[in-house]
């Protein structure tokens, strides 16, 4: 006996019973194309031209705006809530990329040649329709052998269920909420980011300096130059041999922290040795130390090991939350890279590391430092998890909101 097709989706809204109707998406949305311009058409400002690089994580951005004369138009213009869809582009993943224009971001405004726009009665449900996995599988099957295009015919026919026009509201809206919670969550955290980063350029003594340009009250004294080697020392090692009490943990970059695996089924021990690592050491990536790949092992972590080329370094008679701050920040490696070695992939050695020169102040001031450094770090990782939360959420909702 063949399976019933699902009619209606996992999770609604009270009071929607209503079976789902399967229809192609020309018959519920409007299709508009993009407008095709010459090189001499370019302007410093008239007409945005919406294209691809405009469009990043559902959102319009401004960026590598392109502007055509006003009077070389001949295509439609966008209108507050259309999306626009990438239906060509050189990158087959970017085919479907897309956005719902919550406002329009130029006046006048329009679409690119390898874009398309969509209208229709309820583009805060198509927008969700637009990022479910289905969309992605309609796509994908649509895509022409060698040219990375969808048809504006072959758009049209896709299918999708729709609900009744009241629940096709209801969905909307949530999802609008969700995207525009996410949306000010990211761009919180990129704001938290960036004063972060200038904190560390005040905080810290410039090349050559001996104060930093901002000082904390009661604090005067000129800071000192000294190697990292005065404060850093390289542990005894401890080689793990039996895989069954490997654990391991990974080094992310641009200081987003620790993270433990166990997936030790997948390793092989042989040449390719692992060492045990403990709380409160400093860890870095030989090869992408240039990057801020630097973190201090957590007590969850202490035991856990990682490969030589993430090696670990005891610390002492420094605080060694300030020490990180102060070896993660970009300007600190700008002048080291020429230090690495090797033939590919460029590395720096513990024994290289320990001779870079480091400015110190007093534990005092460093503590007062680290731990307002601290508070911005605790903020980002705040905002990162609700993020994270949020994007788990939608994604659940998409697969259980949706047939």
């Amino acid at each position: 006996m063949a399976k019933e097709e699902k009619k209606a989706p996992k999770l609604r809204f009270n009071g929607y019973t209503n079976d789902w109707e399967q229809q192609e998406l020309g018959a519920v949305v409007e299709f508009y194309s993009g407008l095709t311009y010459k090189p001499e058409n370019v302007v410093q400002n008239g007409t945005l031209v919406i294209r691809s690089s405009n469009i990043h994580n559902n959102q319009y951005i401004n960026a590598d705006n392109v502007y055509v004369k006003n009077n070389i138009v001949n295509s439609e213009y966008v209108q507050e809530q259309d999306i626009v869809v990438v239906v060509r582009n050189g990158s087959r993943n970017l085919i479907g990329k897309h956005a719902l224009l919550k406002s329009i971001p130029h006046d006048p405004s329009v679409i690119g040649a390898f874009m398309t726009g969509i209208r229709s009665l309820n583009n805060q449900f198509i927008e969700a329709v637009l990022n479910t996995e289905k969309f992605k599988r309609e796509i994908n099957k649509n895509l022409g052998a060698t040219i990375n295009q969808i048809t504006t015919s072959q758009f049209k026919k896709m299918k999708f269920n729709f609900p009744k026009r009241e629940e096709d509201k209801q969905i909307g809206i949530l999802f609008n909420y969700l995207d525009d919670t996410i949306q000010l969550h990211e761009r919180k955290c990129e704001e938290l980011i960036l004063i972060k980063k200038a904190l560390l350029q005040k905080l810290f003594p410039k090349k050559d300096k001996v104060r930093p340009e901002v000082r904390y009250k009661n604090f005067s004294d000129a800071w000192k130059q000294r190697k990292l080697g005065d404060y850093l020392s390289i542990p005894a090692k401890e080689p793990i041999t039996d895989i069954n009490k490997l654990k391991l943990m990974t080094l992310k970059l641009n200081l987003e922290g620790i993270t433990l695996a166990a997936n030790r089924e997948t390793l092989k021990l042989g040449s390719t040795k692992y060492y045990k690592r403990h709380e409160g050491q400093l860890l870095y990536g030989k090869q992408n130390f240039f990057h801020g790949s630097i973190a201090l092992i957590p007590k969850e972590a202490e035991g856990y090991a990682t490969s030589g080329d993430v090696p670990a370094l005891n610390i002492s008679n420094i605080n060694s939350k300030y020490l990180v701050d102060y070896i993660s920040r970009p300007i600190y490696f700008e002048t080291k890279e020429a230090l690495a070695t090797g033939t590919g992939s460029k590395r720096i050695h513990e024994k290289t590391l320990l001779n870079f020169k480091i400015a110190v102040t007093s534990l005092e001031e460093q503590s007062e430092i680290s731990d307002f450094i601290a508070k911005y770090t605790a903020l980002i990782a705040l905002h990162q998890s609700k993020l994270e939360k949020l994007k788990k959420m939608k994604k659940f909702l998409l697969q259980n909101m949706f047939i």
